[in-house]
């Protein structure tokens, strides 16, 4: 099936935040990144921390970990650069965090709209926010102790091969992908690894496009350690599985995630020269 790139645009600019439009025409249309970073800026608080419903599922308009996760997540899924976008958030980091790792969260992040899933008060999990900031350079050496406590008690061998959603394979991918290579943690990248193809191996069709936020691109570690069948598959079902209005689904049936995940489907397809 041939994609129709117009009706995906059009999905996205329908269905879009501004951010979305953005990145998508940086992507695909050649737009300015600076019209992306700035639209991401406007969710960036005084504190140089994150809020304002950037990460769907809650709206809190105070910085919380989440906001600053999912941000950060959507340059690993995109390998785009990150400019001065996070500038102040590693500090904003060391002042949310507790000795044992975990991240604090607000008093007032229930006190707005949330999905049911967060009703525990928030992300807690400083792994993947850890990870990233280190891919970019940007974490301060605190934030990587604090996280090195946590991590040593928390995200093992053990308990990476107890993952059994694929999504959640985040935490430990990101984190071992991009600390140090000491040959305890290169061993423990590789338990990541091996339990997201693990996952995925055993998947229904609405998670596929998950797999590519582990490997959005042919030249990373994931998708180079993953039989050629399986990412054949994937790659065979997301080209075909476009919709009538432009858009793919997401594995919960959440349309505010769509044009989101729409983007990270197009830019996998076309970087594994499918589109």
């Amino acid at each position: 099936m041939t994609i129709n790139l117009k009706k995906a645009r059009d999905f996205i600019y329908l269905n879009g935040a501004l951010w979305e439009k953005a990145l998508y025409r940086h992507l695909f249309e050649g737009g300015p990144i600076s019209h992306f970073h700035n639209a991401l800026k406007s969710y960036k608080n005084d504190d140089n921390g994150f809020g304002h419903g950037f990460e769907y599922d809650i709206k809190c308009p105070d910085s919380h970990p989440l906001a600053l996760e999912f941000m950060l997540g959507v340059f690993r899924d995109t390998g785009l650069p990150v400019g001065d976008v996070f500038e102040g958030a590693a500090e904003w980091v060391e002042r949310n965090q507790n000795e044992d790792g975990t991240l604090v969260n607000p008093a007032t992040i229930l006190h707005y709209p949330y999905s049911p899933w967060w009703g525990g008060g928030g992300q807690t999990i400083p792994a993947s926010i850890t990870g990233n900031l280190l891919l970019h350079g940007l974490c301060t050496e605190q934030v990587a102790f604090y996280t090195s406590k946590w991590v040593k008690e928390n995200l093992n061998d053990e308990q990476i091969q107890k993952t059994e959603w694929l999504f959640m394979n985040y935490h430990a991918v990101d984190y071992y992908t991009n600390v140090e290579q000491t040959e305890e943690n290169l061993a423990l990248k590789e338990a990541a690894i091996k339990q997201v193809i693990k996952c995925a191996e055993a998947v229904p069709e609405k998670q596929y496009f998950t797999f590519f936020q582990f490997a959005p691109m042919p030249d990373s570690a994931v998708a180079k350690a993953t039989p050629k069948p399986l990412m054949e598959k994937f790659l065979n079902y997301l080209e075909a599985s476009q919709r009538e209005d432009g858009g793919w689904d997401d594995e919960h049936g959440l349309s505010y995630w769509q044009p989101y995940f729409t983007i990270v489907i197009l830019n996998a397809l076309r970087n594994y020269g499918r589109l």
